[in-house]
């Protein structure tokens, strides 16, 4: 099979009407998981939290309702098929200058992956199991806390996963999730607006503390300290007005997941 033909079905499964509405359930689930998360971070914060305010946690949340099984099967398509539309994306990125073209590739491809890996995340879940983001995030820093390599290796993800915390509020501030999308009219497009700006501020800041963590869990050699989201959530309580601002990013992440939903309707695939 040669080039041509590779892109050809490549173009034809991007604007198939399956994927394209899968992909748009992706954008939706991927809302329901945030709300969840959101939610739970107002539990630590209020002090009746129980769950880890994390993927895993919201997860676990949907396993233990009614239906929950079929939610999480939903969950488990969306977000895979929301990552291979991105996937095909970054495959068919239109010429233009190299550099940056494949800048973007690579953004696309590791948005699509993320997604990919969330879906797998759920797959447990939805089987009957269950499984700790932030345990998982432990054990794996403690394995390579062994090695100096390992070490640098922590440091550089967590350099990575600050840098991506940056870019959530860069994109928040700068509002340049509206390119993702096709904003619609007023009254609505005020909403729009508030709910992708709050929300990515406030993703934006979750995840870059997250990120702060891994730094000093390798810096310090300490892998319990390294904990991913629900571990920046929970951290947050311990400080001065610490629960206020928590409440405020837990709101902010509800935000985002609304916007999720919005997106699910407007987005530009």
């Amino acid at each position: 099979m040669n080039d041509a033909s590779v892109s050809g079905a490549a173009r034809s499964a991007k604007n198939s009407t399956a994927l394209r509405v899968l992909a748009r359930l992706g954008f939706a689930v991927n809302g329901l998981v945030h709300i969840l998360i959101g939610a739970l971070a107002v539990g630590i914060a209020t002090g009746g939290g129980s769950t880890d305010a994390d993927q895993s946690g919201a997860f676990q949340q949907l396993a233990s309702t009614p239906g929950g099984v079929f939610l999480l099967w939903t969950v488990v398509v969306g977000m895979f098929a929301l990552g291979l539309w991105l996937l095909i994306s970054a495959f068919l990125m239109p010429a233009g200058d190299s550099k940056r073209r494949w800048a973007r590739r690579v953004a696309e491809a590791a948005k699509g992956l993320t997604y990919i890996a969330l879906g797998a995340t759920a797959v447990p879940f939805a089987l009957g199991g269950s499984s700790s983001s932030s345990g998982s995030s432990s054990s794996l820093s403690g394995t390579l806390m062994s090695s100096p390599a390992g070490v640098i290796v922590l440091i550089v993800v967590g350099v990575a996963v600050v840098g991506v915390g940056v870019y959530f509020v860069r994109k928040g501030v700068t509002q340049k999730f509206t390119e993702d999308i096709s904003l619609p009219r007023e009254p609505m497009r005020k909403g729009v607006l508030a709910l992708g700006i709050s929300g990515y501020v406030a993703k934006g800041i979750a995840i870059g503390i997250a990120g702060i963590l891994v730094v000093v869990a390798a810096v310090t050699h300490d892998p319990s300290r390294s904990t991913g989201l629900d571990g920046a959530l929970t951290s947050l309580a311990a400080l001065p007005f610490g629960v206020v601002i928590l409440i405020v990013i837990a709101i902010g992440l509800i935000a985002y997941g609304l916007y999720c939903f919005v997106r699910a309707r407007f987005a530009r695939l």
